[in-house]
This record gives C-alpha cells, sequence and structure tokens, in this order.
C-alpha cells in the first residue's frame, strides 16, 4: 500500500465517536472532509505519553488560531475503539474544536499506508504518528513521523504551513 502523499485525494473509510449527545456515531472520512480545510491527525495510541501530553495538547491550545487560519475541522484519529476515545477525550475538558475518531480495526490507517507495527510493545499494529493539512480531500500537507518520533506533525509545524 503506498502512503499517501502531497497532492493526494484522501481515500475514503469509516470512523467512529461519540457526539454530543452521547450517541456512538459511524461516519465516513469524506463526509468530515468533503468541501473543507482539515486537519487530520493521527497518534499511536490513546493514554499514551508523548500522544497524551504533547501532540493532542498542541492541537487543542493552537485551534483557535487554527481555526483562525480557515481550518474547518480538526480531526483526531487513532487505531482505538471509540470507547476509548471518548474517556480519551473527557481528559481534555478544555478542547472545543478537536475531534476524537476511532479507527477501531486500524482499516483507515491501512488505506492511508500508515500503519506502525508496535508489537514488540504490546500494542500490535497501531497509526504512525502524522498530520495532514487536507483541503476538499486533496492532501496539501503530509508531516508523517519515523517510529515513535515526535517532530514535524505537531500543531505549529501545520500553523506554519497556512
Amino acid at each position: 500500500m503506498a502512503r499517501i502523499a502531497v497532492g493526494d485525494v484522501i481515500p475514503d473509510g469509516t470512523v467512529s465517536y461519540f457526539d454530543e449527545q452521547d450517541q456512538m456515531q459511524t461516519v465516513s472520512v469524506h463526509s468530515l472532509a468533503k468541501g473543507k480545510k482539515v486537519i487530520i491527525f493521527a497518534v499511536p495510541g490513546a493514554f499514551t505519553p508523548t500522544c497524551s501530553m504533547k501532540h493532542v495538547p498542541g492541537f487543542i491550545e493552537k485551534a483557535d488560531e487554527l481555526k483562525s487560519k480557515d481550518v474547518d475541522e480538526i480531526l483526531c484519529i487513532s487505531v482505538n475503539d471509540p470507547f476509548v476515545m471518548k474517556a480519551w477525550a473527557k481528559t481534555y475538558p478544555e478542547n472545543k474544536h478537536v475531534k476524537f475518531l476511532a479507527d477501531g480495526a486500524g482499516k483507515y490507517t491501512h488505506a492511508l499506508g500508515l500503519e506502525l507495527d508496535l508489537s514488540d510493545k504490546g500494542l500490535g499494529v497501531r497509526s504512525r504518528r502524522y498530520a495532514l493539512l487536507v483541503d476538499d480531500l486533496e492532501v496539501k500537507v503530509a508531516n508523517i513521523e519515523s517510529g515513535g518520533e515526535f517532530t514535524v506533525s505537531g500543531a505549529d509545524e501545520i500553523l506554519n504551513a497556512l
């Protein structure tokens, strides 16, 4: 599977989340991104240290600034089930704009070509850490990390690209 790159159209796929009424919703990624400027960022796992203390907080803290640059949606994807993503989202009471999306079986992550095998750490196949800037389904920026690094996929790097 080829890795998603600048100029590509993001594949469609389904992800799940809990809405404001605490109802689980399963939606297509295209329904969230078509005709919009969106940031899709992914983390290897909910509740893991770098993801929880650096990556997600950066997007929450910079959300208003990102929105002021015409970003319509900020989507966080992880290969976790929707119940885990719901519980993780609740640990960020200050969050107003980041939507936590579950790619439970990793099918969307596979479609992006961004799987990361963390079986040696007991996590199984997860997602690479990345941040994509997508405009009407076309990838404009693809900041994809190597291994477990966190050097290019943060909110500041996306802000610099806007």
